[in-house]
């Protein structure tokens, strides 16, 4: 089992860059990992994952060039550093773990382990 906690969210402007963090208990390099978002009034959206060792990382093309996955497995950390943010990113982000790379890639649906969220805000 694995707990995860986000924290690095805020308000920033368009153009701006933030850095979301995911700690992580457990056995974290058990783990692929994923980062998603909701909207206000949208269903949840893959952002990006990254595997087991961190060789492998997948985006969504909305943010391809933008966000950059990356995982600290000695300290048990998933990051999400976000560059050039647009007012449609805005959103509660939240980290996610599975043992299965295609949940991850696949929305999430029956991902097992998600934290609480973190919510960044870009404004215009």
């Amino acid at each position: 089992q694995v707990q995860l906690v986000e924290s690095g969210g805020g308000l920033v402007q368009a153009g701006g860059s933030l850095s979301l963090s995911c700690a992580a208990s457990g056995t974290f390099s058990s783990y692929e990992m994923g980062w998603f978002r909701q909207a206000p009034g949208k269903e949840r959206e893959f952002v990006a994952a990254i595997s087991r060792s961190g060789a492998v990382t997948r985006y969504v093309d909305s943010v391809k060039g933008r966000f950059t996955i990356s995982r600290d497995n000695a300290g048990n950390t998933v990051y999400l550093q976000m560059n050039g943010l647009k007012p449609e990113d805005t959103a509660v982000y939240y980290c996610a773990a599975d043992t299965s790379w295609l949940r991850i890639l696949s929305g999430g649906n029956g991902v097992p382990y998600w934290g609480k969220g973190t919510l960044v805000t870009v404004s215009s």
